[in-house]
């Protein structure tokens, strides 16, 4: 074989390489790109419901308040705590990055639900409000948007879960942080005020009497 004609077989075979190892890292790019736009579809439905159940806030203030000596402090600690979650700031455009900002959203989030909770309560002692018509049907809306949350934080957690797992699995950890790729936060397990609030009342149960 000539030297020309060896030179050719090495430079295509040089070629033939790179078109390969650029296949083999776009595909890598293009996969972990697909499960970063698979956590923000899911973040824009956790802002959706969230979003929802803010909405309904003003309606229920307004329902209760009608209510002949409701708390106060009860309805002043629900409007706080949504001008709160108003509060925080997320960058737009995906979902969050920063682990700081993402607790500062999911404990203010918590706060509505916790004072949404303590509001619900309260109300089970005015029977000529929670009989009525509007309450009933916002106590319903409530308890499904509750549920909404529930459901969709879940899934924004295994989305996130199978992208923080690919960009640290070998080969694409290599080459997530060049292409712009960092973990994201997760929501953290639903305990305590994080609960969705307990909107079932038992209008028809008697109230039980003291034993002598």
């Amino acid at each position: 074989m000539s030297a020309g004609k060896f030179f050719l077989a090495v430079l295509g075979a040089f070629v033939a390489l790179a078109i390969i190892g650029a296949l083999w890292v776009s595909s890598i790019f293009n996969r972990l790109v697909t499960l970063q736009q698979g956590t923000d579809a899911a973040w824009a439905q956790v802002q959706n419901v969230y979003q929802r159940r803010a909405d309904l806030v003003p309606n229920l203030v307004n329902t209760v308040s009608g209510a002949a000596n409701f708390e106060k402090s009860t309805l002043t600690e629900i409007t706080e705590a949504r001008a709160s979650v108003g509060r925080v700031q997320l960058p737009s455009g995906g979902a969050p990055t920063d682990p700081q900002k993402f607790a500062e959203f999911e404990k203010s989030q918590a706060q509505l639900s916790g004072a949404l909770s303590r509001l619900l309560v309260v109300a089970e002692n005015y029977p000529n409000l929670t009989a009525t018509a509007g309450f009933r049907d916002l106590q319903a809306q409530l308890e499904g948007t509750e549920n909404r949350i529930s459901v969709e934080r879940g899934r924004f957690n295994e989305a996130v879960q199978a992208y923080n797992t690919a960009i640290k699995r070998f080969p694409a950890v290599i080459f997530a942080g060049m292409f712009g790729h960092a973990a994201r936060p997760y929501f953290a397990a639903t305990t305590g005020a994080e609960k969705p609030p307990a909107v079932q009342f038992d209008f028809g149960a008697k109230p039980a009497t003291a034993k002598p």
